[in-house]
């Protein structure tokens, strides 16, 4: 069993929840999907007119699922814990909180541009059916070996608002400094294109928009992985990730998104 005072075992508890988040990820796409069918279409007219094979196996799907988180759900008992109240964040807290973010990532792209290189060609030709050639152009990547990327300074201060799931920069694999891609480990193809989306979404929005919509998002829903800019990356990463031979512009994606006021 897992043990918080254990080093190695730390690590590993950020790995699952990780992982944890990217199931909850395709769980609610899969969510929305069936929502669609629950709309448009009777159970009587699926039953009687579905593809039986697809149906049997959606339905011995549902039914693991729902047996296994079923048993999570007795462990972890059904009441939820007590959230602590969080403060309520002026106008002058969200354009503060979001300088500082801007800050800092401008401080950070300034450290680890001079050791960043243009991607492979390889990386490139994973990503280019997904991004445009001028984004893979543009961004610059860094693989650090013996550092890793602090935490912001302004941590302290936000917790001390009573704010708690902060990321933890440190235990990330890395970190999209505007157009500078930096990996505390070698990228995998999850992680490069993770990465590359949030570097769509700083060139269209902008750092200073970025910033202010993220501030805003998290003083909101108190979760870094609720936040529709992270949730979005992890989405189009998981649409990318399900379905190889599907083809999509992250470009056009998030610039639906912003059309949409979705951020």
């Amino acid at each position: 069993m897992y043990s918080w005072e254990k080093p190695d075992d730390r690590v590993a508890i950020v790995n699952m929840n990780s992982e944890l988040r990217h199931a909850q990820l395709e769980l609610l796409s899969a969510e929305c999907a069936t929502h669609q069918l629950r709309l448009k279409f009777t159970v009587e007219d699926l039953a009687r007119f579905g593809q039986r094979d697809v149906l049997r196996k959606s339905v011995r799907a549902a039914t693991a699922l729902s047996q296994y988180y079923t048993s999570i759900e007795e462990k972890i008992g059904i009441a939820e814990p007590a959230v602590p109240t969080q403060p309520y964040l002026t106008e002058e807290h969200i354009h503060s909180f979001a300088e500082m973010v801007a800050s800092y990532l401008r401080e950070q792209r300034e450290r680890f541009l001079p050791s960043a290189a243009p991607l492979a060609q390889h990386q490139k030709a994973l990503m280019w059916p997904y991004f445009s050639g001028e984004t893979l152009e543009r961004v610059r990547l860094a693989e650090l070996e013996d550092s890793r990327i602090p935490n912001p300074p302004f941590y302290d201060k936000i917790r001390s608002l009573g704010f708690v799931n902060l990321p933890e920069v440190t235990h990330m694999p890395g970190l999209t400094l505007i157009d500078v891609l930096v990996f505390h480990e070698e990228p995998t193809v999850r992680s490069l294109f993770h990465a590359l989306v949030h570097a769509v979404q700083f060139e269209l929005l902008g750092l200073e928009r970025y910033c202010q919509m993220f501030v805003r998002s998290f003083a909101k829903t108190k979760l870094y992985f609720s936040v529709p800019l992270e949730a979005h990356a992890f989405s189009l990463e998981s649409k990318f990730l399900g379905s190889p031979a599907l083809r999509f512009s992250v470009e056009e994606q998030v610039g639906l998104w912003i059309k949409q006021d979705r951020y």
